[in-house]
């Protein structure tokens, strides 16, 4: 069993009522969801309180998850950080004006780390499927869509005809984009 579909059974044992499922689900995802917290409020506590406010509504609300073919951590992870996100705009909007900071009002633009978690998966995943295309391809998707060598280029470099070079990258782009959909 994939670590998707034994979340996605913990979530419907969860809608029935089954504490050790929500046990066992905090145990696998607490970590993960904090650490988003965490990253969206900056305070231990508050990280803490959103985190018990998240698993709370995960317990009201298993129900509401639907298999769909999208991982559970999404859902859980959208849940969480939407409560985080509630929960920093309630407290700014206790602040006092004059006592917000620069820095508090200065959006954060580098991926959060679900982002950088979903990125490292599909690299891994595009790295995978470039290994399945023949070696002299794959350097040639390399060197034309990474390090941006013209078509020319490349066929007086491997002294491939001009036309036969597109022919194979092109044929290269659709291989990828069949092993990236499966």
């Amino acid at each position: 069993m994939t670590p998707q579909e034994e979340i996605e059974e913990l979530l419907a044992r969860i809608a029935m009522g089954d504490r050790k499922a929500f046990s066992a689900l905090y145990d696998r995802t607490s970590a993960k969801l904090y650490g988003i917290c965490l990253r969206v409020l900056g305070d231990r506590a508050e990280a803490e309180e959103a985190l018990q406010e998240a698993f709370i509504r995960v317990w009201n609300r298993a129900d509401l998850y639907r298999v769909n073919g999208f991982s559970p951590m999404t859902w859980l992870i959208t849940l969480t950080r939407n409560i985080a996100i509630d929960r920093r705009r309630r407290s700014r909007a206790a602040k006092p004006a004059e006592a917000l900071d620069v820095a508090d009002t200065m959006p954060d633009t580098a991926p959060g780390p679900e982002a950088q978690a979903a990125l490292a998966s599909e690299t891994e995943r595009l790295h995978g499927c470039m290994r399945e295309l023949p070696p002299d391809r794959a350097e040639m998707v390399r060197r034309a869509y990474l390090e941006g060598h013209t078509y020319a280029e490349l066929s007086e470099a491997t002294g491939v005809k001009l036309n036969t070079v597109r022919t194979w990258l092109r044929r290269a782009l659709i291989q990828l984009r069949d092993c990236l959909a499966r």
